[in-house]
């Protein structure tokens, strides 16, 4: 059977103050749809996937806003870290847990905090991946089409002679470049984005595992007995802070063998900062996205709002600036100074 894995353990500290270690960006509506990014990353899925099906993988310190937003998945598919770990113990947390039951499982592995725009391509695309892989191999990722020189996106090559118009084999995976860099993937061509989206069979990533991150896959053999019983948790809360803190990325996609990328172009953002959600929403002629809260812009381009509902602010006089409030707290800061936005918080 087929299963969707729904990453949803990270604290989006570059979305401060609107994201906070309380409730993070993927709990919360963040392009004022009505529904939070989580709901959304579900519901691209519907048609795939049924509730029963579908897996989140979270902090213990989010059970609650999970429950509450997504009521019909089952209680023992939320999975909860202890600690946070990176993916790639994430990963496994689930590879384990589903084979048990499962042993024939194909897996979609998502962020929760990305948007698509083309929705029906992203669900064919998604079929047509799951089709492809086996339990002999093919552990497959999506690489998206790149329309800019993007700096904040990790690259994934693909192999000399792939036309890159169906799934090809991937030759590298690249760390996120500068510049000048970025610029020359564009210009060779076969260079995509790095989408963080996987599928695979269950028994081709658990060979996978055993042979590139041996450790994590022993310490999950050692639950086979506990998964689905009255004390899977508390094993968990034991024996998972001894993982390494690793993404699966580069504990197993770039060492690997037999992996795959499926070029595709569906309208996707990783939405990681306040610059990715200004390129998601609709903008004013001067160039002002006004996300929720009533601004009135005066003299003002190129700025991003995101306030209460009901607030009203005026801005006179910025250029490209982020302007956000959440829970008391207003940043005003230059859209270049995103990536610091950690450090302001703190």
């Amino acid at each position: 059977m087929e299963h969707l894995v729904i990453m949803a353990g990270g604290i989006g500290s570059r979305f401060w103050p609107m994201s906070t270690p309380e409730r993070p960006k993927q709990f919360i509506d963040v392009l004022g749809t009505g529904k939070t990014l989580l709901q959304m990353t579900v519901e691209r899925f519907e048609g795939i996937f049924p509730p029963e099906r579908i897996w989140v993988v979270t902090s213990q310190h989010y059970r609650s806003l999970v429950r509450e937003q997504l009521p019909l998945i089952p209680d023992d598919h939320i999975l909860l870290e202890p600690c946070r770990r990176n993916t790639a113990p994430c990963i496994a947390y689930a590879v384990w847990k589903i084979k048990r039951r499962d042993p024939d499982a194909r897996m979609v592995i998502s962020p929760a905090d990305h948007v698509v725009a083309d929705v029906e391509t992203f669900r064919r695309v998604i079929r047509e991946g799951l089709a492809f892989v086996s339990p002999q191999g093919g552990l497959l990722t999506l690489g998206m089409e790149p329309s800019r020189p993007e700096t904040g996106y990790g690259y994934i090559q693909v192999k000399q002679g792939s036309n890159g118009t169906s799934i090809c084999e991937v030759e590298a995976f690249k760390e996120k470049p500068d510049y000048m860099t970025a610029q020359a993937y564009l210009n060779a061509g076969g260079y995509y984005w790095n989408a963080g989206i996987f599928l695979w069979h269950v028994a081709a990533i658990e060979r996978a595992f055993r042979e590139n991150l041996p450790e994590v896959a022993t310490l999950f053999d050692s639950l086979n007995e506990i998964y689905y019983t009255s004390g899977e948790q508390a094993a968990i809360d034991r024996l998972f802070p001894e993982c390494p803190n690793i993404s699966v990325d580069y504990a197993i996609m770039e060492h690997a063998s037999g992996i795959y990328v499926y070029p595709a172009s569906f309208g996707w953002s990783d939405l990681g900062t306040w610059g990715a959600l200004y390129e998601q929403v609709g903008k004013d002629a001067a160039h002002n996205a006004v996300v929720r809260g009533d601004a009135k812009m005066i003299e003002s381009s190129g700025c991003i709002v995101h306030l209460p509902e009901g607030k009203r602010i005026v801005v006179q006089g910025l250029q490209d600036c982020i302007i956000a409030e959440e829970n008391g707290v207003l940043l005003i800061c230059r859209k270049s100074d995103e990536q610091r936005i950690k450090d302001f918080a703190g």
